[in-house]
């Protein structure tokens, strides 16, 4: 079992981040903040995918704005993504956005904190300190002779004590990289010199292609070792895309029970079907499932060696054969079917099922 460190709890609107809480998923619109229509369509998928908290890049006073209809209609917790401007962040408060994320040190003068401090303080909101390696303070840069981890941390920190000399502690930190060691070494420091809980994710990860797989091993490394309390898959384009990721992490460590799980072999000189197309378009109808109050595990598999095996443990499941394959539920063959007709016959199994688990 996975030992995570206690943090300290903070609120954001519905969702509790840290303090022993079950790991948060969250994302980022992509959409222009100023188009409230687009902007809640994200939303509503991102929250149909399973997406807990949702952050929107506030850019100028129209954006800000745009918070206040967009915080009322979202089915998520917003924050507002705040750089330089305190005005912004204080208009955004005062739409009822649920979060910030910003660098007090990032927006001048200690006036300008006080500002935001006595803001965020009268609502309850809570602050994500980011720091992101591609975007260190220069005087650090040359501290440490480029952006480091020991550098980042000392970012964090000296953003960190700007709040609390403020008496402000509903704080998350974040020490986000594009480079997996050296994000794994911030997070490392960091975890051992405060007890905020941790947004923990891989910046810039990249496309689907190459931004997975640095996801997979720079969140879910920590999340081993007991490290975060809050995650963000980022990948380039549509932010729905990250979350069936960030789920999946999650599911292997054991971290959060996915009500849908598929097995796939991955075929070899035996299989005699057309596997990937079989696993592909299965895999395509469990993503559209809505929520079940059952887990649900389907297998599909492309041989008689392993394939009745592992398809008799799934609930349902398909192994393929010369043309042919068998049909399984609850572990019992219930057919044995052309290769033409395998695809139908599961999916029509797994309809049944939703049917009768889906959540009300």
């Amino acid at each position: 079992m996975i030992q995570r460190k206690t943090t300290k709890p903070v609120q954001v609107g519905s969702v509790t981040v840290g303090g022993g809480a079950s790991i948060v998923i969250q994302s980022m619109t992509n959409t222009d903040t100023r188009d409230v229509t687009k902007s809640l369509a994200q939303i509503q998928a991102l929250a149909a995918a399973g997406c807990e908290i949702v952050r929107l890049a506030v850019l100028d006073g129209d954006a800000a704005k745009a918070l206040g209809e967009i915080t009322t209609k979202s089915p998520l917790p917003v924050i507002a993504d705040i750089h330089f401007d305190y005005r912004l962040a204080l208009l955004a408060v005062e739409q009822g956005i649920h979060g910030l994320r910003l660098n007090p040190g990032n927006i001048g003068a200690r006036w300008k904190v006080q500002e935001v401090v006595r803001a965020v303080k009268e609502q309850h909101i809570p602050i994500r300190i980011g720091v992101n390696a591609g975007s260190l303070e220069k005087e650090l840069l040359e501290k440490y002779g480029g952006p480091t981890a020991l550098g980042m941390v000392e970012s964090a920190l000296g953003h960190i004590r700007l709040l609390e000399d403020e008496g402000y502690d509903k704080i998350k930190v974040s020490l986000k990289a594009s480079s997996v060691p050296l994000m794994l070494d911030a997070y490392r420091k960091i975890h051992e010199v405060v007890d905020y809980p941790l947004h923990v994710g891989v910046t810039e990860a990249g496309t689907v292609r190459s931004g997975v797989v640095k996801s997979a091993i720079g969140i879910g490394t920590l999340l081993a070792e007991g490290i975060g309390d809050t995650i963000r898959v980022s990948l380039t384009g549509d932010p729905v895309r990250e979350i069936p990721i960030a789920l999946e992490i999650l599911r292997v460590l054991g971290l959060r029970q996915r009500s849908v799980e598929l097995i796939s072999c991955p075929t070899c000189g035996r299989t005699q079907v057309d596997l990937e197309l079989l696993a592909e378009k299965v895999e395509e109808r469990l993503a559209q499932l809505p929520p079940l109050n059952k887990p649900l595990k389907v297998a599909v598999m492309g041989c008689v060696v392993n394939g009745p095996g592992e398809a008799s443990e799934a609930d349902y499941g398909i192994a393929g054969g010369k043309g042919i394959g068998l049909l399984f539920r609850k572990g019992e063959i219930v057919a044995r079917l052309p290769e033409e007709e395998l695809l139908a016959a599961l999916l029509h199994e797994i309809e049944e099922h939703v049917r009768d688990h889906q959540k009300l």
